[in-house]
């Protein structure tokens, strides 16, 4: 093996002989769907068993007496905690490397015990970059322009008036926490009748960024930065706020992929404020996967920084599986490379420009479909992981059980990777699944099309629960403050 990796076919080559086991630990193993095929002893450990024991490298431990989960951290460091995981671990043996989606400091701790490495910045670093006040912050210092907006406290109603007239970014508001997902801590302020159903989450939350309404179109790109430069992912768009598929306004519910959702100009400039990006994250210390939403000004195809994920994310499977992915290799194995700490010496702007190559960009969508209804019930079936078939008649039924994506066919076929299972509780914002098709889920005025409704329907009406028992009828079960994607 080279001691230096110099072109793309040896990085495949050095994970293709990987000998150190790596662990995506997680509620699921959506986010690096297909990733074990690149990188030998890579496997998963999940709390939630998508496949029905099916997928060779996915491990489910059995379900032991806990608290109640508040966060993903707490799914992770119950599984860190598991002793059939301990002991999955320890058997296979080696140096383990642990990959999260999150993480806090109880599970760096709990991942030192057991002897792994935790292949990400440290939480803490993770923590300060996710904050939506820095990460304003750091796109001024790299030269990428947030929404017109003011970073302050906010005592009332009339004091956040005179913030925004000093700061002459007008009436019409979004406001944002610093911390918190899509459609969870992001409020639309436009009166005081407005600020007074939000105030609870307002007042006392510290500095709060306050950003000129827009309107605006979302939009995903997700990088890597390493030692030899950030290497950019392409521009995707956001399937934001559909009632057919979240009860969320605003919540993110998925992604498409394909060369001429945006006008080259747009996507240009997105990959050029993503690499300046990058570089900052670099000087600040941070090193890795990350993600970015731009918001695109419908009038003037302005692009304003949204936020930052340091991370991987629910648009990981997408990035990962696109054409470049598989002609060169998947993004997330080059921040594999970056902590491997294997000497690499790549052309980054070469690979660059061939990533923005719109033959290397294939067209897929991807929809993450939540109970919708009001009400609490206990799941008695769902669909199960697998390709489904859509029918002339607009039918969606079971085809056969598969675990990759890419044996999707046509745009009459699509992937489901179950989430709910029977026995789950059902609850408005409950995540079903996430259905993988070919083709685009929305118009060119981005709304969802006929065809992504039909296979929305579909899946639903697979879907069936039954009331709760009686007993268990009293306590109302609340939604979950976090989303597992």
């Amino acid at each position: 093996m080279p001691t230096v990796l110099k072109n793309i076919s040896e990085i495949r080559r050095f994970f293709h002989r990987n000998e150190d086991p790596i662990y995506f630990i997680s509620a699921t193993n959506f986010n690096l769907l297909g990733l074990d095929e690149w990188v030998k002893n890579f496997k998963y450990i999940c709390y939630i068993d998508c496949y029905g024991g099916k997928h060779p490298n996915v491990f489910c431990p059995s379900e032991q007496p806990h608290a109640e989960f508040q966060s993903i951290e707490d799914i992770n460091n119950y599984l860190l905690q598991h002793k059939e995981v301990i002991d999955f671990i320890k058997r296979r043996g080696g140096k383990p490397k642990f990959v999260f989606l999150m993480f806090d400091e109880e599970t760096e701790r709990l991942s030192k015990e057991l002897g792994a490495d935790v292949w990400f910045p440290k939480a803490k670093l993770r923590t300060s970059m996710d904050n939506k006040i820095e990460t304003v912050r750091i796109g001024n210092k790299a030269g990428v322009p947030s929404v017109p907006n003011v970073l302050a406290e906010v005592k009332d109603y009339d004091d956040l008036r005179a913030t925004c007239e000093k700061a002459g970014i007008g009436h019409d508001l979004v406001l944002q926490s610093a911390f918190g997902d899509s459609g969870h801590t992001t409020f639309f302020i436009k009166s005081e009748a407005d600020f007074r159903r939000h105030e609870h989450e307002i007042v006392g939350e510290g500095e709060i960024k306050i950003m000129k309404r827009i309107d605006c179109r979302g939009s995903a790109i997700e990088a890597c930065a390493t030692k030899e430069g950030t290497i950019v992912g392409p521009l995707m768009t956001e399937l934001v706020g559909f009632k057919e598929l979240t009860p969320y306004r605003g919540g993110w519910c998925g992604n498409e992929i394909l060369s001429t959702a945006f006008p080259p100009k747009v996507r240009e400039k997105a990959r050029d404020l993503t690499f300046k990006f990058g570089e900052q994250l670099r000087k600040e210390g941070y090193r890795g996967y990350f993600e970015l939403d731009f918001l695109i000004d419908k009038k003037t195809g302005d692009l304003w920084l949204g936020e930052l994920n340091p991370r991987i994310t629910g648009a990981s499977s997408m990035t990962n599986h696109a054409a470049f992915a598989h002609a060169d290799a998947p993004l997330f194995l080059f921040h594999l490379l970056e902590f491997s700490k294997k000497k690499f010496d790549l052309d980054v702007d070469e690979l660059n420009d061939r990533w923005a190559d719109p033959n290397m960009i294939d067209s897929w969508s991807q929809m993450v479909i939540k109970h919708t209804d009001d009400g609490v019930d206990i799941c008695t079936e769902a669909p199960e992981t697998g390709i489904y078939k859509m029918l002339e008649d607009g039918s969606v039924v079971y085809d056969r059980f598969d675990y990759h994506r890419r044996a999707v066919e046509s745009e009459n076929e699509a992937f489901f990777l179950r989430i709910l299972q029977p026995g789950d509780y059902r609850y408005e914002g409950a995540d079903i699944g996430i259905l993988v098709t070919r083709g685009r889920s929305m118009t060119k005025s981005f709304q969802l099309n006929e065809r992504a409704k039909k296979w929305i329907h579909g899946i639903k009406k697979t879907v069936d629960g039954k009331p709760l028992p009686v007993a268990n009828a009293g306590p109302a079960l609340a939604d979950p403050a976090f989303k597992i994607l």
